[in-house]
């Protein structure tokens, strides 16, 4: 087996505002469904309105206030007026309109609670009915299939973006391969979401533009096809493709642990010659996380 080199570097990640959806239905099916709509274009911040995801742990009917199948969702922004206004519309165009669905507050570690709940009550046109589940406060909102039940009040807090990994490989198949089960082990872990289509950016990003007035452009030091033809290329001689797994955590704990789950992924698939991570040397967020000391 070839050793893999695993860069002593860190990925840089900083402090976003993160709310925490649980999705229910009268089937797994309608669940993910309501989800991939209500996290769709939503990769980074950089130019989407939200970064959100889809977690891949999902939770058993024993474990939702309503017994039935249920998946977590996260959405996240920079300024809490701009979080609520995604909440709102997320919710309200793409979970309360899908079938069967049901929206629960399932953040923990939250000082902070906003009526969600109470704003989307306002679609039933003053036929909503405030009622109990359990411990929680909630509206029964009249549909055409039925009812629409929504928690009052959705817990915010800080959670933890930019957890980043690049996975580098002699060819494309390898390389996607390798970076695909990396992506699947990091959303093994609770709390974690990727929030690129299916977990993996090819662009790769910096900040800024050495030629036009942009917020970000290509990561042209890691793009194989330059190599020859700049000065600053990072890419290690044999490798042919890189991809790039970006990740965000309710804290900087189930962060750390969903590092560590992707390295050791990546590190046993074929073909794979190096992991590194983007940083900015500590000059976009707070958060250090060493890709070898996660391990």
């Amino acid at each position: 087996m070839v050793s893999v080199d695993i860069e002593d570097t860190f990925a840089e990640a900083f402090p976003m505002i993160v709310g925490r959806i649980l999705i229910t239905a009268e089937s797994e099916k309608w669940a993910q469904q309501a989800a991939i709509s209500a996290t769709g274009f939503a990769s980074s911040i950089i130019m989407s309105p939200a970064e959100a995801g889809i977690e891949g742990v999902t939770v058993p009917p024993d474990k939702t206030p309503d017994g039935r199948p249920g998946v977590n969702i996260q959405i996240y922004h920079r300024t809490g007026h701009e979080f609520k206004s995604q909440m709102l519309t997320r919710i309200g165009q793409c979970i309360l309109t899908c079938p069967t669905t049901a929206a629960f507050d399932s953040i923990y570690g939250a000082k902070k609670r906003l009526k969600i709940g109470r704003a989307i009550r306002l679609f039933g046109d003053g036929y909503q009915k405030k009622d109990t589940l359990g411990d929680r406060t909630i509206w029964r909102i009249p549909v055409m299939e039925g009812e629409f039940i929504i928690e009052d009040k959705f817990g915010v807090r800080r959670g933890v973006a930019g957890g980043n990994l690049l996975i580098m490989a002699d060819t494309l198949k390898n390389a996607l391969s390798a970076t695909e089960s990396a992506v699947t082990a990091i959303r093994s872990v609770e709390g974690v979401v990727t929030t690129f289509p299916g977990g993996i950016c090819r662009s790769g990003s910096k900040v800024g533009s050495n030629k036009y007035k942009l917020p970000a452009s290509t990561n042209h030091p890691f793009c194989p096809a330059i190599r020859g033809s700049i000065e600053d290329s990072k890419v290690p001689d044999g490798v042919g493709s890189i991809y790039e797994i970006v990740f965000n955590g309710i804290d900087l704990t189930c962060l750390k642990k969903s590092m560590a789950e992707g390295v050791k992924a990546a590190s046993s698939a074929e073909g794979v010659v190096k992991i590194s991570a983007v940083n900015f040397g500590g000059k976009l967020g707070p958060y250090k996380i060493s890709l070898r000391e996660s391990l």
